[in-house]
């Protein structure tokens, strides 16, 4: 027998709140340290722009769900990439928002919702990678927000599990990457706060 309280709009319910509230810790981070070490401008401009293809998506195929959080969402990750701009980061650094922006838009003008149905779960790779590539690279990570990391992951598991509901394959994509990739850089960012927490002691 089924359980009610188990129904995708739940799911999209509760997705819809953290697609809200996700990115909004590193925003506030930025703003508050007003430097940007360890944040990668291409993962904020890259996801800003995959939020609005994902939005696009779920009005194509009617989950309002999705477009509501994706879409907030994305305007939140357009703010992340102007606050690290205005902290350090350099224009340079932008290589592959630009190509994605330009992927996502021709793919959604001659395929539509199937063309966008593919190329979007791929995307939080395009989008998340770069970010990965800073934590790994970048000795001081200070300024990347573990929360926001953390509710991506809580986002890959929800969405997840909204789309074996709906049986959406393109949203099971999308959140088996999130998960992974999210993860990884949370693991990096850990590491480097204990790495720091070491450093301190000894220097006590």
């Amino acid at each position: 027998m089924n359980n009610p309280i188990i129904t995708p709009s739940l799911f999209g319910s509760l997705g819809t709140v953290i697609g809200l509230v996700r990115a909004v810790p590193q925003l506030l981070r930025l703003l508050r340290a007003k430097e940007a070490f360890g944040v990668s401008v291409d993962t904020a401009a890259t996801s800003s722009i995959v939020s609005f293809g994902w939005a696009a998506y779920g009005m194509m195929t009617g989950q309002p769900y999705v477009s509501f959080a994706t879409g907030s969402s994305g305007l939140i990750f357009a703010l992340i990439a102007l606050a690290a701009l205005r902290f350090g980061r350099k224009f340079r650094e932008f290589r592959i928002s630009p190509i994605w922006l330009a992927v996502l838009t021709l793919t959604g003008y001659f395929a539509g919702e199937k063309g966008l149905g593919i190329a979007l779960p791929v995307s939080v790779l395009a989008a998340n990678l770069p970010q990965l590539w800073v934590a790994y690279k970048e000795g001081n990570l200070i300024d990347l927000s573990l929360g926001t990391w953390m509710l991506s992951i809580t986002d890959g598991l929800v969405w997840g599990i909204y789309s074996l509901l709906q049986h959406d394959i393109s949203i099971m994509v999308f959140a088996i990457f999130q998960l992974t990739t999210s993860g990884m850089i949370v693991a990096l960012k850990l590491a480097h706060m204990k790495n720091t927490s070491e450093t301190s002691s000894n220097n006590h």
